[in-house]
């Protein structure tokens, strides 16, 4: 009995993820927030994760969000072609100082966190290459625009 009520108040992985989600969003919400830098492959933008309803709200939501002061949002178009760290989702969170930085990748069994200075490095410059072969914020939000009415 005690190991059936113990399954039954522990959370699943996804639970986790989105829990822990959610309360990243506290960052971009709270007064005097921080800048927040994103690049969304637009393969992610066509998903129709819940329907077409959901689809569009969500992408309307993203369109609203860019429009932030400290909000940076791109996409990257199909047309870049094969990029450096394709297919694999990318958290880099600046610390008040750059020891404290730690770069986060999303795992299937929850996330892996990184804060080896080397691989910080890495991952910064990855990230410099990818923000740099992204469409600008203004032509982004134009593509999730165009997606969203195609919905």
């Amino acid at each position: 009995m005690a190991a059936s009520a113990a399954r039954t108040t522990s959370r699943s992985p996804s639970e986790h993820r989105v829990s822990h989600r959610i309360k990243r969003q506290d960052f971009v919400f709270r007064e005097n927030p921080n800048p927040y830098s994103t690049v969304i492959h637009e393969a992610a933008l066509h998903m129709r994760v819940g329907g077409r309803r959901v689809a569009r709200d969500q992408l309307r939501h993203l369109i609203d969000m860019s429009l932030r002061e400290h909000i940076t949002l791109r996409v990257l178009p199909f047309d870049v072609g094969a990029f450096p760290g394709s297919g694999q989702s990318i958290n880099y969170l600046c610390g008040p100082v750059s020891p404290l930085d730690t770069v986060q990748l999303d795992q299937f069994h929850g996330p892996l966190l990184l804060d080896a200075e080397a691989r910080l490095e890495k991952y910064r410059r990855l990230l410099d290459v990818v923000e740099a072969i992204a469409l600008s914020p203004a032509k982004s939000r134009d593509l999730i625009h165009t997606i969203t009415h195609s919905l």
